[in-house]
């Protein structure tokens, strides 16, 4: 019973934190007057939002069940963190991508400490290495756009 209690809280963090991007690429998307970062932020809103599903899929099959739709505590935080930034910096892109970078950074930090059990998460550690490559991959974008623009400027 355990096993199944360290599952079920471990799948919920990771719902948590992937509805946590969810919200927060929304969030910038309607922040940003670029329509190009506009597109890369919904891609990836509608990506961690299925990404959450999966996982609530695996939570239902070990007992458990999540009704966050919306994120976790420090997830309003970084919201909250990046209304307040942009308010501050006139919408600088820049300034987004860079709070979306340390959302990222937390998202593969929450998923490497669940991936260190991989005798836990027998059953779904192929979904979790694979959702750790998109959120790794979404990084390596958002890094490669920042540096695009911090030479631009």
């Amino acid at each position: 019973m355990e096993n199944n209690n360290e599952i079920t809280s471990d799948l919920k963090g990771l719902i948590n934190i992937l509805n946590d991007g969810k919200e927060g690429y929304e969030s910038a998307s309607e922040t940003t007057e670029s329509t190009e970062l506009q597109g890369l932020f919904l891609k990836y809103s509608a990506q961690r939002a299925g990404f959450a599903a999966e996982l609530k899929d695996h939570l239902a099959a070990h007992g458990g069940e999540s009704d966050n739709e919306s994120g976790g505590l420090l997830g309003v935080l970084h919201r909250t963190w990046i209304d307040i930034k942009q308010a501050l910096t006139s919408k600088e892109d820049t300034a987004i991508l860079g709070a979306i970078e340390t959302g990222e950074k937390a998202a593969l930090e929450k998923f490497d400490a669940v991936l260190d059990h991989p005798e836990t998460h027998a059953d779904h550690i192929a979904l979790l290495q694979r959702q750790r490559t998109g959120i790794r991959e979404a990084l390596s974008e958002i890094e490669t756009f920042k540096q695009r623009l911090e030479n631009i400027n």
